[in-house]
């Protein structure tokens, strides 16, 4: 193999690691072949090789919580900022992520098709303990927890302009990784539907691994089992 990090490709192992050091600095696609000299076309091939690995990788490191941990969780909404005509939670194109935060730790996100209650409980019940408690806003999706089991419930209600209280009520982890998403999605300019899971699972580990060196983890990982 001319490139052991990468099947097939005509582009040097040290134009790659150059390439994967440009990506790791979230850098777009253009940026990082006016730097490289690579056409455009030749660095989205390889970013999404990269995108599908670290999905792959979330996926295979977001195990059920065996402790009795905090949580946090809610849901946000992706694409356009309004659809003429269209109203209410994850009205018209926008995508639905349910995220949930374990404090002090990572987060797992997931797209779902709604906010229903039975939707959202059950990703709750199958990633976190049923000692765990569970702080929410007061949607009714998050109705029926302590029947579940969880009885250790929390919530805030935002439409109350109650956002935190003494006793530690609160989703500001989960609210602050949403505010992190959004900002770095947005300078993509236009993610493709399909293409969306990837680039949310990308900003899952970036801050998943905010402690680890990136560059080797994937380096590592490709080296083991190349693109």
């Amino acid at each position: 193999m001319k490139n052991k990090y990468i099947y097939r490709s005509k582009i040097s192992e040290a134009k790659f690691r150059e390439i994967l050091r440009l990506f790791l600095l979230d850098l777009t696609a253009t940026q990082v072949a006016e730097i490289t000299h690579i056409s455009r076309n030749s660095v989205n091939i390889i970013f999404a090789k990269i995108r599908n690995r670290i999905f792959e990788i979330s996926i295979n490191s977001s195990p059920v919580e065996p402790e009795k941990e905090e949580f946090e969780a809610d849901e946000s909404y992706f694409g356009p900022r309004r659809v003429r005509g269209k109203r209410g939670r994850g009205a018209g194109s926008k995508t639905i992520v349910f995220g949930l935060y374990k404090r002090d730790g990572k987060v797992y996100t997931e797209i779902v098709p709604d906010v229903k209650s039975a939707t959202l409980s059950a990703i709750i019940r199958g990633r976190a303990n049923i000692g765990s408690a569970i702080h929410t806003d007061g949607w009714r999706g998050y109705d029926g927890l302590v029947d579940l089991g969880f009885e250790k419930h929390f919530r805030v209600y935002h439409g109350e302009n109650e956002f935190s209280k003494g006793d530690g009520r609160h989703i500001n982890g989960i609210e602050s990784f949403w505010g992190y998403a959004k900002h770095r999605l947005v300078k993509f300019k236009g993610i493709p539907k399909d293409k969306f899971v990837f680039y949310l699972k990308e900003t899952e580990f970036r801050v998943n691994n905010r402690g680890n060196d990136l560059y080797q983890l994937l380096l590592k990982d490709f080296r083991d089992n190349p693109l």
